[in-house]
């Protein structure tokens, strides 16, 4: 399969900030940019045009060129809301950096993070008023302007500067649109995941993420017509870069989500036809489709069904939302394509979505690189696989194995500048122009890439064999009552280690399937299916040892990545 193949929307490139709020204005002018509602239960959906977006976007970045910020540090913290999106694109289309912080993190981390980045100002929720009251009264920041997005005394006023931006603007004030953007530099700080200490800052230039929106307008066919229902963390490269940055290049309608227990009554509500997801939500919700068609006793009939539909496919009939509508109409009955990243997924529920006439597109990347590097597109997939590098992008394995596994590099233009003030770590990352992601995998012969999993995360046994936790995690998985999973290495006497897992099981789920059997019992199903249903697949020096059962989840990040060094810590912590 050659790069020109790959190669099959055209598309325009844009080479900074300025240029896509310009894009609002001439391409999308009353289209609906946003959609949302004040309450999970109100039944008024407020909706914002793209012409309002881009005149809130101008009229705040002219109001805090007006404070003396050009140049400087501005902090965003909040849930996902339309007021984020403004501040984001404001802040960066004005000549300041912008910082967005983890809506999760306790007070503590935010102060710290505060601290640590430098920010002259913030724009935040009110719910975190009380924090950024105690840093009023703190004298070991630079913060001088405190912004809150709802009206709360003590603070600047997000509307009032929207209003004040806005009268200089008809008064004649032209700072803002003689900015001339310096595409190359730093114009986003993000932190990685991890504690406040640990965390570092990624250094991001709007070139870095134009890049990347322009590489994804190549692969998808997103189109201006697309709802998308947004949910992940907006201080998330994955979440801002593809739902809302590309998502918006691409003029669709973004719907803010109730919360995470409404994401199916909203589908229907905002008549989604997309998102962007983590794969264990994906997991769960292809659990609950199967759950509900084995319950209404028709797994035979949706199988034959999907062989059907498949058949009709190879002569080019299209048949699966017809056949499949009533499950289609649990999902909203508008949902059509899917895009998952983040970690590996089950085969079974990646063909169990593209059966339904969903389209399923998964990718890899980083926030050090803006962050896709690989992905699917509608027409070259390979069950597995996280699909291709983008175009524009290189991607190899370094030093492979005999297994052609080895840790995967890449080079582009949507490389990060580097961490900041950190250059031990930027050295140690970048190399010659490469940047090294600390993940494994190996390339096809057709240029499919594959992911087995981190590096500091390989169970290294004495004998030299690997084992990569997350494909004993994906077989874990698909048992009915698991809910998620870790696979680790536990230390021996002898210098080796146990391969355990960590298993959290599904109450509702154990019940409804051992009616008869106290939890006391749980124990010694688990670990019957994981010797018959998991290591009878696995050679021999791959198999589960030692289990641990709960149903308390792990703890995960924003973005529901498993923190496995902290869960270790608690699982070897000495009793």
């Amino acid at each position: 399969m050659s790069k020109s193949k790959r190669k099959l929307y055209e598309s325009i490139k844009i080479n900074d900030f300025r240029e896509l709020v310009n894009r609002y204005k001439i391409l999308y002018f009353n289209k609906t940019a946003f959609e949302y509602k004040e309450t999970p239960h109100s039944k008024e959906h407020i909706k914002i045009s793209y012409a309002k977006f881009a005149d809130d976007i101008e009229a705040l970045g002219t109001a805090l060129l007006d404070l003396g910020l050009r140049g400087k540090r501005i902090a965003i913290i909040s849930p996902n809301r339309y007021e984020w999106c403004v501040s984001y694109l404001a802040v960066t289309t004005s000549d300041i950096v912008v910082v967005p912080l983890d809506k999760s993190l306790p007070n503590n981390e935010i102060k710290d993070l505060i601290i640590r980045s430098k920010v002259d100002g913030v724009i935040f929720d009110s719910k975190y008023a009380e924090v950024f009251h105690k840093l009023q009264e703190d004298n070991t920041n630079n913060l001088k302007y405190y912004i809150c997005m709802d009206q709360v005394d003590g603070f600047d006023s997000y509307n009032t500067l929207i209003e004040k931006g806005s009268s200089l603007i008809k008064e004649g004030s032209s700072d803002y649109f003689d900015i001339t953007i310096d595409n190359k530099k730093m114009s986003i700080m993000l932190f990685t995941s991890g504690t406040t200490s640990m965390s570092k800052a990624v250094a991001l230039s709007q070139s870095n993420i134009c890049e990347d929106i322009y590489a994804l307008s190549q692969m998808t066919d997103i189109r201006k017509e697309d709802v998308f229902l947004s949910f992940l963390p907006l201080h998330h490269t994955f979440e801002s870069t593809c739902t809302f940055l590309y998502g918006s290049y691409s003029g669709i309608t973004i719907a803010f989500c109730d919360g995470l227990k409404y994401v199916q009554k909203n589908l229907a509500e905002f008549n989604v036809t997309g998102f962007v997801c983590v794969p264990l939500m994906l997991e769960i919700m292809y659990k609950k489709i199967r759950k509900g068609i084995e319950e209404k006793g028709k797994a035979k009939m949706v199988k034959f069904a999907s062989k059907l539909c498949n058949f009709f496919l190879k002569i080019k009939i299209d048949i699966r939302r017809l056949v499949f509508k009533e499950i289609l109409n649990n999902l909203g009955g508008k949902l059509r394509i899917l895009i998952a990243g983040g970690a590996s997924m089950s085969k079974e529920a990646i063909q169990g979505f593209l059966d339904l006439g969903i389209n399923l597109l998964q990718g890899y990347g980083l926030t050090e690189t803006s962050p896709v590097l690989a992905g699917e597109n509608d027409k070259y997939k390979r069950a597995g696989s996280v699909g291709f590098p983008l175009p524009g992008l290189e991607v190899k394995i370094d030093n492979p194995g005999k297994d052609g596994i080895g840790e995967i590099i890449a080079k582009g233009p949507t490389v990060m500048i580097g961490y900041v003030d950190n250059p031990e770590a930027t050295n140690e990352a970048l190399k010659d122009g490469w940047f090294y992601t600390g993940d494994l995998g190996y390339m096809d012969k057709d240029g499919f890439l594959f992911i087995t999993g981190r590096k500091k995360d390989v169970i290294v046994l004495k004998n030299g064999k690997n084992i990569f936790p997350e494909e004993l995690e994906i077989l874990i998985n698909q048992l009915p009552y698991v809910s998620e999973s870790m696979v680790f290495g536990r230390p021996c006497d002898d210098g080796d280690y146990k391969v355990c897992a960590k298993i959290v099981y599904q109450e509702e789920t154990m019940k409804e399937l051992y009616p008869d059997i106290s939890s006391t019992d749980y124990m010694n199903i688990v670990w019957e299916d994981i010797k018959n249903k998991v290591n009878h697949t696995m050679p021999a020096y791959k198999y589960i040892r030692e289990i641990i059962l709960t149903d308390k989840p792990l703890i995960k990040t924003t973005t529901q990545k498993i923190k496995r060094h902290e869960e270790l810590k608690l699982i070897l912590k000495p009793t």
